[in-house]
């Protein structure tokens, strides 16, 4: 919808409400393939991790790793808000700490992980992701 009130800032749409949504429930549903679905071919991912390879098959690498390591891993959605081809992610990777993560000795404790994530998209589909997660989660469960 177009508006000439230089005011005027038009809302996320359906579409890309969607693609935000199927983003995190990839790793709900174990299917980091749908990142090829809802990325570009040149999405960002920033900051990279330590020897992540850069587009879409960097994440899906490091999801099928999470995937092992936290068998019941997933992430809840807490507020998604935003503009058209503009959006911010509140939401937390939740799972049991079972396995040495990061060189922490498993400890059998729940954990959740605050994620902060802001996402450019275009046509629909994810070009760029700035990412921030709260780790400290990990490090006090295991106290």
């Amino acid at each position: 919808m177009e508006n000439n009130d230089p005011t005027w800032v038009e809302a996320l749409t359906g579409q890309e409400q969607d693609t935000i949504r199927k983003f995190y429930g990839a790793f709900n549903t174990r299917q980091p393939e749908i990142l090829d679905e809802i990325c570009s071919p040149g999405w960002k991912d920033i900051p990279l991790a330590p020897g992540q390879e850069d587009g879409p098959r960097g994440l899906q690498e490091i999801m099928r790793q999470l995937f092992t390591v936290c068998p019941d891993i997933r992430v809840v959605i807490h507020d998604i808000f935003g503009t058209h081809e503009r959006a911010a992610v509140r939401a937390s990777m939740e799972f049991t700490h079972i396995n040495e993560m990061m060189g922490i000795p498993p400890t059998g404790r729940k954990v959740s992980v605050a994620l902060h994530e802001f996402h450019y998209l275009k046509d629909g589909k994810l070009t760029h992701t700035w990412h921030l997660e709260d780790w400290f989660g990990l490090l006090m469960s295991s106290r």
